[in-house]
């Protein structure tokens, strides 16, 4: 696991199917400990996480990102909370869902995106800083240094799906966070800016 910004680290799972990084997010925000995604961690990681304290909270960002979350739900005797609109598709047993935006603990707000792969599909936000926008498959950070959309196929309407992302521009967000590919640490809202043109 490896700092990336202030308050948040990341880790990678290499995924040979899609041939790219699966990523998992630790963020130390307020006063809680917040896990995004969660893909495999070793085991070595995993006790290093336990024991540098209580992780409060699991936010997975669509009913595709459950990844290790039931897993670590119970090993690290966390609460999970998952997009409501996507929970009934999800085999985790969330502790609560969420809708659109909320306000999730740390002061993280819920961006739910309509017209993507899933119906929950949400990004979320924190204004700290130069502000922070965490993706699910919102957006896939390939190649590296840009972002671009899932295959069209993924999407019943891509085109309205691209109006959905557009959404993602009314936020000031400097570095955008992705659960699939390589994060954009800085300058981020140009290059999603050009990305959904």
């Amino acid at each position: 696991m490896k700092p990336i910004l202030p308050g948040i680290a990341t880790w990678s799972w290499f995924s040979e199917e899609k041939q790219l990084n699966f990523n998992g997010h630790l963020l130390d925000v307020g006063e809680h400990r917040i896990l995004v995604d969660p893909p495999p961690l070793s085991d070595d990681d995993l006790s290093k996480l336990a024991n540098a304290g209580q992780v409060d909270y699991i936010l997975l960002t669509n009913r595709d990102h459950e990844r290790e979350s039931a897993t670590y739900q119970e090993a690290l005797n966390t609460r999970v909370y998952v997009p409501q609109a996507d929970a009934q598709e999800m085999s985790v047993s969330p502790d609560k869902t969420f809708v659109d935006g909320e306000l999730l603990p740390g002061g993280i707000w819920v961006v739910q995106l309509s017209n993507q792969k899933s119906p929950g599909e949400s990004a979320l936000f924190i204004q700290q800083g130069r502000g922070i926008l965490i993706v699910g498959d919102a957006l896939l950070g390939k190649p590296e240094g840009a972002v671009s959309m899932l295959q069209a196929e993924k999407y019943t309407d891509p085109a309205k799906a691209r109006e959905g992302l557009c959404r993602l521009l009314k936020y000031n967000f400097d570095s955008l966070l992705v659960g699939d590919g390589t994060s954009i640490l800085t300058g981020a809202k140009a290059v999603v800016t050009k990305a959904l043109e």
